[in-house]
């Protein structure tokens, strides 16, 4: 019998139709997750599934789609990273999701300026006693809106955290977080002509020997921040330091606020170099400080006559407000 004779139409169409079957095969391999996950007895050539997890935060970031999420599925030291895109990084809560880094950054925000990243329950530990110890926990130098959430930053010769941008505007949030290192607790230091707004809630940003938190408009850019319900205490500088320069306005609000045995000023204010600072703090505990005040030139350091008070009081507030 003579075999049947196919169209050439027809022997183009299977051999398409298996191609597509084969590549729609192959193109999940490929596609980035929405969702992928890390574990301390990951590995890095795993698809970074839930089943099949990989071993660092930088592993499983480049499998995982923008705007998505990379979660810890049991505790281990999951690397440095350099982010540079809209990414949410979950270490769980109740178990140890650490980053531990010598020389280096922890991490490095570098993303877009319209993205925003999100950092939960993740341990920051610079190693402060090695050899060569870490330099900042978080550095952000470009993207829309950070947001740090219940993280533990410590052991950092520079910084906790550091907000440098040098174009554009930068949103901080930085919530129910522990900072305290062998250097400055929180930096917010735009240059460029670039803003700084930052919120600190329920936070603790003690025992820095460089200081809690500094606003610091000598770089170029302006610095805006309300800190409220936190503690800036221990630390080995000033407890809170707002300091303009020629061309940056600080302004800088607190509420509800512990200022405790701070070497230097609970809350300085600072015009360094022309522009204007302002500080305004109110329903606050300033106690036993190296002074509780601090004014420098024409700053504008205001009390809405409502702080606890004790301890050498130091350069008071202006503006005709009370002390306390």
């Amino acid at each position: 019998m003579t075999p049947p004779t196919w169209p050439k139409s027809a022997l183009c169409s299977a051999f398409l139709g298996m191609f597509l079957v084969v590549g729609l095969a192959i193109a999940p391999a490929h596609a980035q997750a929405t969702r992928t996950w890390v574990s301390g007895v990951g590995n890095d050539v795993n698809p970074c599934s839930r089943t099949a997890p990989c071993k660092t935060w930088a592993g499983a970031i480049s499998k995982t789609a923008a705007g998505g999420e990379i979660d810890a599925l049991d505790p281990g030291g999951f690397g440095a990273l350099t982010i540079t895109k809209s990414i949410t990084l979950d270490g769980g809560g109740g178990q140890v999701a650490s980053t531990l880094v010598s020389g280096t950054n922890a991490f490095t925000i570098a993303a877009a300026a319209t993205d925003v990243v999100i950092v939960r329950n993740v341990r920051f530990n610079g190693l402060l006693n090695s050899v060569g110890p870490g330099l900042v926990g978080i550095q952000v130098n470009t993207a829309a809106r950070v947001v740090i959430e219940k993280c533990d930053i410590f052991g950092f010769s520079t910084s906790g955290v550091s907000v440098i941008p040098s174009s554009g505007t930068v949103a901080v949030k930085i919530q129910e977080t522990t900072i305290n290192n062998s250097a400055a607790g929180v930096l917010a230091k735009p240059t460029g002509g670039a803003t700084v707004n930052m919120l600190v809630d329920h936070s603790f940003i003690d025992a820095n020997t460089g200081g809690g938190l500094r606003a610091d408009g000598t770089g170029g850019g302006p610095v805006n921040v309300a800190i409220n319900d936190s503690s800036l205490s221990l630390n080995g500088s000033n407890g809170v330091n707002g300091v303009s320069g020629a061309s940056g306005n600080v302004n800088v609000d607190l509420t509800r606020v512990t200022l405790a045995k701070n070497s230097g000023a609970g809350v300085q204010a600072n015009n360094g170099s022309g522009g204007t600072a302002q500080v305004t703090v109110g329903g606050s505990l300033l106690s036993n400080n190296g002074t509780a005040w601090s004014r420098v030139s024409s700053a504008a350091l205001l009390s809405l006559g409502n702080n606890q008070v004790t301890g050498p009081a130091g350069t008071g507030p202006s503006g005709g407000l009370a002390p306390q």
